[in-house]
């Protein structure tokens, strides 16, 4: 099974319509248009009856003291977890692509209730769910996708990692609620094949490209 993007090339830079956070001509960072990209793919395994989609950044700090704080750089040696921007299982078995746009396009605060996407998939919390948690103005329950916003003054270039899995179940079992872990766990023993394309992005004026 093979994906790829028309929005950006694999392991290129995606391009700041498809994130979350910008930092703009004066070099203010706010909030940006925030569609999800394109997505299609093709040789997809004999048997399949779904598929399963995650978007998760790999290079998320572990320091959250040292996000956005003034006069400090977090350095590329700070050990790293994963950051979810996108769950979605039940993508029927003969759907072969994602338009750009199609899922989001603008900045819903306190999250999408109900996003848009293809007929008969479910979306779960991606991880803004937590991280706005302690924010009046942004806390909610932010399902569906909401594009890369890594911290600007973090020296390293995030990757995002859009991972499709074919799978032999026509209905995942996760709870309402769920989230990237719910989907890991679920798939186990279920995933005939799995593709990935990968982009990057940097809000710090020293690694953007």
């Amino acid at each position: 099974m093979r994906i790829h993007s028309d929005s950006f090339d694999h392991r290129g830079a995606i391009p700041a319509e498809f994130a979350l956070g910008v930092r703009d001509a004066d070099g203010a960072v706010g909030f940006g248009r925030n569609r999800n990209p394109q997505l299609v793919w093709d040789d997809v395994p004999a048997g399949t009856r779904s598929f399963a989609l995650l978007c998760v950044d790999t290079d998320a700090p572990t320091v959250a003291e040292m996000v956005n704080k003034d006069g400090v750089e977090i350095p590329v040696s700070q050990p790293r977890t994963e950051f979810c921007h996108w769950a979605m299982v039940d993508l029927p078995a003969d759907l072969r692509t994602i338009p750009a746009g199609s899922c989001s396009d603008g900045v819903t605060k306190h999250g999408k209730r109900d996003p848009a996407g293809p007929a008969g998939a479910r979306q779960g919390l991606n991880d803004y769910t937590g991280w706005f948690a302690g924010d009046d103005a942004l806390a909610g329950d932010w399902f569906g996708f909401d594009g890369p916003f890594p911290p600007p003054n973090d020296l390293r270039e995030h990757r995002y990692f859009f991972r499709l899995f074919a799978l032999d179940v026509d209905r995942l079992d996760v709870p309402d609620r769920f989230t990237a872990a719910d989907v890991m766990r679920a798939i186990h023993g279920h995933v005939l094949a799995e593709a990935l394309v990968h982009g990057t992005y940097s809000l710090h004026p020293a690694v953007a490209r």
